[in-house]
């Protein structure tokens, strides 16, 4: 799917033609729309590359000034799949007039700033555009691992008390998501370093300005995600000891059940053998039985739970 948009004075619209300062937001494109976007100056390789879902994030540049930049998104994959959440490359095309966007799925933040969610965006200024882009795409990551934590919280609830795999399960594949979190984000890290090092944005101090707020939003992902990583591993391994306790538990309660069930079949079996016993030809020998077990069950409750073994 490709659409076209341009920088209006009603905001962002979506046009039919390729023209002079516009953006192209190509989304999971087949090999024919690949073959009839052919825009001057910018070889195919850069846009196959990002369609590539292991591709890193890295830049590079022809020599007559087109510039490819490759960043990892994030995605949410939905709480059935084995990683609720996860990243795909993202490619950047610049021209001397054009800017394209290309991934193999729709990306959220590209969606906004066509439905013109972002104030003051200009498809015309276009390393202003990609800093814009790449500030959400920080901002993202840490919306995506507030969400984590939150899951991740009432995951921990239902540990307290359970004795099922399905909640250790559940956090890790959340556990999964931020390995892939934190390996995109230093992945980024080392572009936007790459980027700064280039001087593409020093034509403008807010553009300069608005670098550092990538940076600094990026190393704070970093940082967070890194936490809650630590954080969810270290409560991964308590609540794996937790729930085995609680099974034990469980299985102490039952074998001292059993033990107290057993005693009236003890006491019974004696008066049903066919040997002279106490009380065999009392009329009340049935509640002497009764009572006889009956005491003996509350002396091993009563001792069971003088020494906590309930």
């Amino acid at each position: 799917m490709i659409n076209i948009y341009k920088s209006t004075e009603n905001g962002i619209e979506e046009i039919e033609n390729l023209v002079s300062n516009c953006w192209i937001n190509v989304v999971d494109p087949t090999h024919e729309e690949i073959s009839d976007l052919k825009i001057p100056h910018v070889p195919l390789d850069f846009l196959t590359y990002p369609l590539d879902l292991d591709e890193r994030p890295r830049s590079e540049r022809e020599d007559d000034g087109t510039l490819l930049i490759i960043i990892r998104v994030p995605i949410y994959e939905g709480e059935i799949s084995d990683i609720p959440f996860s990243t795909i490359p993202l490619g950047i095309v610049v021209t001397d007039d054009q800017i394209i966007t290309i991934c193999r799925q729709e990306c959220d933040i590209l969606t906004m700033m066509a439905r013109g969610k972002i104030r003051g965006l200009s498809t015309g200024k276009r390393f202003r555009f990609i800093l814009r882009f790449l500030l959400g795409v920080a901002t993202k990551y840490l919306n995506f691992l507030r969400m984590i934590n939150k899951e991740t919280e009432v995951l921990e609830d239902k540990l307290q008390t359970s004795v099922k795999n399905k909640e250790v399960i559940q956090l890790l594949k959340y556990q999964k998501s931020l390995v892939y979190f934190v390996t995109a984000l230093r992945a980024n890290e080392l572009l936007l370093q790459r980027l700064q090092r280039l001087q593409l944005f020093k034509q403008f101090p807010e553009d300069e300005d608005l670098l550092e707020d990538v940076i600094i939003e990026n190393e704070q992902a970093i940082e967070m995600t890194e936490i809650s990583s630590n954080i969810l591993s270290s409560t991964m391994d308590a609540f794996t000891s937790i729930i085995s306790n609680n099974l034990n538990v469980i299985m102490k309660f039952l074998a001292s059940i059993t033990i107290v069930l057993s005693i009236p079949t003890i006491v019974t079996s004696f008066f049903g053998m066919n040997v002279a016993l106490p009380f065999m030809d009392h009329p009340l020998a049935y509640i002497f039985i009764i009572a006889i077990f009956l005491g003996i069950s509350f002396i091993v409750v009563y001792i069971f739970t003088k020494r906590d073994w309930f």
